[in-house]
């Protein structure tokens, strides 16, 4: 793209997202019922993407594409190796080769590693939300159905709202025995937050869509925050799985304080700050993608008795 044009792009949207600001400050004035209702129409629509934009931005081994059913719909991914199953989980908007730079090096440490697009995203159909459109408890039950496809997960390396439904399919009897979390987004308050300054609207409206998210989903919004779930899974099973978090504290999406809390809570987690890359960089940054296949890699006795001589 030519600089005179990716100017005009950058020009355009940010006229297009003043005239939005605008909207929604008069209706957190005049009309938040209908605010809220655009609100929430905005927040569960996903993306458009680009075909272009998916494709995998490293040259990967021979796998295999793969179909499963889920309540009639298609979800489609790729299976590369053999061993133990890694699953990697994108995030909001996202699509399985998105993480694709794990694959070539967990294939080597020998693994499986399994990728996939979530229903209403990629090339996979759209879910019971129509096109464009899911929810995280969807997202979750996507995940149970690959992995019954697959088997155990040995870990999941997961991105963003990734993190939130692995944790939440967690909640539903999944049991990874490793996690890795590449900013995570732990607390919804602060995502709706993020959402609520980038559209210009006020405490009427985010009240209103909070409660329309109840309507929605059944549960409040909260019922989502990772470290909520890691303290509740923790109380029940007495046990989490080891984690990694990774998180820049450059992150305009997901704020890197979140990664903190879920990490102060969790008994065997370890925290990679990192500093420049973003929400979206540190997905495919070379030092960190090595990090993760190392730690996924290393036995489980080598993890305790670096905590011991932590300790």
């Amino acid at each position: 793209m030519s600089s005179q044009k990716s100017t005009t792009v950058r020009t355009s949207f940010a006229r297009r997202q003043r005239a939005v600001q605008t909207a929604f400050g008069v209706l957190e004035r005049v009309a938040p019922p209908l605010g809220a209702r655009w609100a929430e129409r905005l927040w569960f629509t996903l993306p458009a993407v680009p075909a272009r934009a998916r494709r995998a931005r490293v040259d990967l081994p021979p796998g295999e594409s793969f179909v499963v059913d889920h309540e009639g719909h298609d979800v489609r991914g790729f299976a590369w190796g053999s061993g133990p199953p890694v699953y990697l989980v994108h995030g909001w908007g996202g699509w399985g080769l998105q993480l694709a730079a794990y694959v070539p090096p967990l294939v080597g440490a020998g693994f499986r590693v399994i990728t996939y697009d979530a229903l209403s995203h990629g090339v996979s159909d759209p879910g019971r939300h129509g096109p464009r459109s899911t929810t995280l408890l969807e997202m979750a039950d996507v995940l149970h159905t690959v992995v019954r496809r697959f088997g155990p997960a040995h870990a999941v390396v997961a991105h963003s709202i990734g993190a939130a439904a692995t944790a939440h399919a967690m909640r539903e009897g999944f049991e990874p025995g490793r996690l890795v979390f590449v900013a995570a987004a732990n607390s919804f308050d602060d995502s709706v937050d993020v959402f609520a300054r980038m559209l210009g609207f006020g405490p009427r409206i985010r009240r209103r869509l909070l409660e329309r998210f109840v309507r929605r989903i059944g549960v409040p919004i909260q019922h989502f925050d990772v470290s909520g779930i890691g303290a509740d899974l923790l109380a029940t099973e007495g046990t989490l799985p080891p984690l990694l978090a990774i998180h820049d504290r450059d992150d305009q999406e997901t704020p890197h304080s979140g990664s903190v809390t879920i990490t102060e809570g969790w008994p065997d987690a370890v925290l990679r700050s990192t500093d420049g890359l973003g929400h979206r960089q540190v997905l495919w940054h070379p030092v960190l993608v090595a990090e993760v296949t190392d730690y996924l890699a290393r036995p489980a006795a080598a993890d305790h008795e670096q905590d011991r001589m932590a300790g």
